[in-house]
This record gives structure tokens, C-alpha cells and sequence, in this order.
């Protein structure tokens, strides 16, 4: 049975395939309780679609745009993503962790 993260993967492939613009994040680092685990990805293409998953909630907003950036420059990014306990409810981040993902440009 494939993982979800190899489907994610298989996608941004085909989207490469199909001429598409794809960036690609991926959780490189977490602390404390984070949604997903260190090397969950998330897919892009140019028009803003996506698939998989690095975190949630408006995290995964803010990756969408920030990876529109990297496509559009091609220049890759590190991202960093915590909130104190007490506000993480209100952005997303239910466990109040921290979590970088690396955003790239598929070539």
C-alpha cells in the first residue's frame, strides 16, 4: 500500500510531466507536538493548486503562497512556523509546535 507522501510525489511527477510549474515543500524540521511528521510534502503548481499536506490550517495557506513565490523567482525558501500555546488555536497550529519546511522549485 503506498504511503500518502509517495502519491504526493507520483503527483507533482506527473504534473512535471504535463508541462506544469511545481514547487515542492517539505517538512525539514519540527519541535514539540507538530500535524505532520519531519518529511511530509506538499505540492504547488503556478496556478495555485495543491496537494498533500505539512501542516494545516492557515500554515498551509501561507506554504501555497510562499511556494506561488518560489515558482514565479526560483529561488528556494526556508519557512519557520510556531505560535505560544495560547494563540496557536487561532493559526492553526493546534499543538502550539514549531515546524520549518523547505520550499523548491521542480525543474
Amino acid at each position: 500500500m503506498p504511503t500518502p507522501d509517495l502519491d504526493v510525489l507520483a503527483a507533482a511527477e506527473a504534473w512535471r510531466k504535463a508541462g506544469r510549474d511545481v514547487a515542492i515543500a517539505t517538512v525539514v524540521e519540527t519541535w514539540g507536538s507538530a500535524p505532520r511528521p519531519v518529511g511530509s510534502h506538499l505540492i504547488v503548481d503556478g496556478e495555485g493548486n495543491f496537494e498533500g499536506s505539512v501542516s494545516g490550517g492557515c500554515v498551509e495557506g501561507a506554504v501555497v503562497g510562499e511556494a506561488l513565490d518560489v515558482i514565479a523567482a526560483g529561488k528556494p525558501k526556508m519557512l519557520e512556523f510556531g505560535v505560544a500555546d495560547e494563540t496557536a488555536w487561532r493559526v492553526g497550529l493546534s499543538c502550539g509546535g514549531r515546524i520549518k519546511v523547505y520550499v523548491e522549485k521542480l525543474d
